[in-house]
């Protein structure tokens, strides 16, 4: 009888050379792959997604995206076993993902879980005690098999059974790839990404943008997230943010996450990034917003400057005096 298991498929070299690993061995497979708000992947057309796609296609297997929701925010918010580097709960995350694959598999009527996690790759979740921890919390003992270094551990039901034969699994450990690298050589595995991972809550100078989402927000949204990726980002009062763009990408993406009753503002002599206001706006805000605007503008200090606003269907213009200096504009920034 053959075995049916599911792959938790990132599109990386690991996660890949795991779902070949499975298919040369017998296995049925169908695959997992999750993405988040915090994914450095952005593309339409590329990123952590896509690569998954592309993989789940050359090897012919079904694969199933599951987009994180508000219950993964509140797990980044309080983390039972706490942060890496960041704010980066990489064992709670990985626990997440298993519950949810162990839910699948259920569903689907799989056998087992399999993973491309190398003992000793990542600091926090891959050593041996946290890679306990996460097999046990997920309620996946005995189910969760990792194939690129499955004869550091003890043998898991899929080896015991014989679905799997152990022998043909491996014992990789460490952080270095070359080993991988070298078997996505012999086993005619191309175009796989760069092999090290991309989240956003692993970078420092991420973390002061999720803090303030989490400190101002009495209930949480996937969008105030998936704004951080964007833009310059200021926090002008209690329940209001001014987001402004970078360069022309950021504008335009501003102007698509734009919502009713959020207003838009440029400096209408000039060339001039695009300012978005979220949450409460008054004109007082509106007006703190154009100030902060003009400091990364050419306009003349000092000077009176027109401000487009744009609300709804409403299109206004207002004068604004260019007086704030640098230091009291970085008072407001959260984070570039």
């Amino acid at each position: 009888m053959k075995r049916k298991a599911i792959a938790l498929l990132s599109g990386g070299l690991d996660s890949t050379l795991a779902v070949k690993m499975m298919l040369d061995l017998g296995i049925e497979v169908e695959a997992l792959n999750f993405t988040s708000p915090f994914c450095t992947c952005t593309g339409k057309n590329s990123g952590c997604k896509s690569e998954a796609v592309r993989v789940a296609q050359e090897f012919d297997i079904p694969i199933k995206v599951v987009h994180k929701g508000l219950d993964y925010l509140e797990i980044v918010r309080n983390p039972v076993h706490g942060y890496g580097k960041g704010v980066n709960p990489c064992v709670d995350c990985r626990i997440y993902l298993l519950k949810k694959a162990k839910e699948y598999m259920f569903e689907i009527g799989a056998d087992f879980v399999f993973t491309g996690e190398v003992l000793g790759q990542r600091p926090m979740s891959q050593r041996r005690d946290t890679l306990r921890v996460i097999e046990r919390e997920s309620g996946l003992e005995g189910l969760l098999l990792r194939p690129l270094s499955a004869r550091h551990f003890e043998p898991t039901i899929p080896e015991k059974e014989g679905w799997v034969d152990r022998d043909k699994l491996l014992a990789i450990e460490g952080r270095s790839r070359s080993v991988q690298m070298q078997m996505a050589e012999d086993l005619d595995v191309k175009n796989y990404p760069c092999p090290a991972g991309g989240c956003l809550l692993t970078e420092l100078s991420f973390v002061p943008k999720i803090k303030d989402v989490f400190n101002h927000s009495e209930e949480l949204n996937l969008r105030d997230f998936r704004l951080l990726k964007t833009g310059r980002h200021f926090r002008i009062g209690p329940q209001s943010k001014a987001i402004m763009g970078r360069n022309e990408a950021d504008n335009n993406q501003l102007e698509l996450a734009r919502q009713p009753g959020e207003a838009a503002l440029t400096w209408l002599d000039g060339n001039t990034p695009v300012v978005i206001v979220i949450g409460t706006q008054d004109r007082d805000l509106l007006t703190l917003s154009a100030k902060i605007l003009l400091r990364y503008t050419k306009a003349e200090p000092g000077s009176d400057c027109r401000i487009e606003l744009r609300l709804n269907d409403l299109k206004e213009v207002f004068s604004v005096v260019n007086d704030m200096n640098p230091e009291s504009v970085e008072t407001y920034l959260v984070s570039l």
